[in-house]
């Protein structure tokens, strides 16, 4: 499948990566959000803490997560700023905001999902990897994938853009690759 041989190698050595062309069963598009609006710059371990609080509150649902308290949102682990934002998912996703992501392109879904508080490219970039399973999505703004490419490539991973250019279209599954090294 892969042209790349170091995309053959992490192939071999971690199996197929959940994007397209064989992707993973897509999950819900708003569960998806609320879990990376939940993970933004807390590390893996926390967030999995925090959810787990998060969904043993409360299904991952607009209408349940509205009618929730804020308090008890705090109360999960959320700071202030998360908690509104996932109010204001949950109000955007009530609106039909959601509604037909998969067949915008990149930059349409990107465009969407940035009317939401609390949203910004990493978010959207991880919706258009894990939500919608985009083949050749590159979050040069993701810590963990600047981590895993200095790691792996040395100088020549400090310039992510230029680094991602030689793997198109297959950029998500590098990312989840590096990111596979980091544990």
């Amino acid at each position: 499948m892969f042209e790349h041989p170091l995309l053959r190698a992490f192939h071999r050595r971690f199996g197929p990566a959940p994007f397209a062309p064989n992707p993973a069963p897509r999950e819900d598009p708003f569960k998806v959000l609320v879990e990376s609006i939940v993970s933004q710059q807390l590390s893996t371990k926390a967030a999995k803490t925090i959810l787990g609080r998060l969904w043993g509150r409360v299904e991952p649902s607009p209408e349940a997560l509205l009618a929730l308290p804020l308090q008890a949102l705090r109360g999960a682990g959320l700071s202030q700023a998360k908690a509104q934002a996932l109010r204001h998912l949950s109000e955007k996703a009530l609106e039909g905001l959601l509604v037909g992501l998969e067949a915008l392109d990149d930059e349409g879904v990107k465009a969407r999902l940035l009317q939401v508080r609390g949203v910004g490219p990493w978010t959207a970039e991880m919706f258009l990897m894990f939500g919608l399973r985009r083949p050749d999505v590159w979050p040069v703004g993701d810590l963990g994938l600047s981590r895993a490419a200095l790691r792996f490539f040395g100088e020549q991973g400090r310039d992510l853009r230029a680094l991602g250019e030689a793997f198109r279209p297959y950029r998500s599954h590098l990312a989840w690759y590096l990111w596979r090294t980091l544990e």
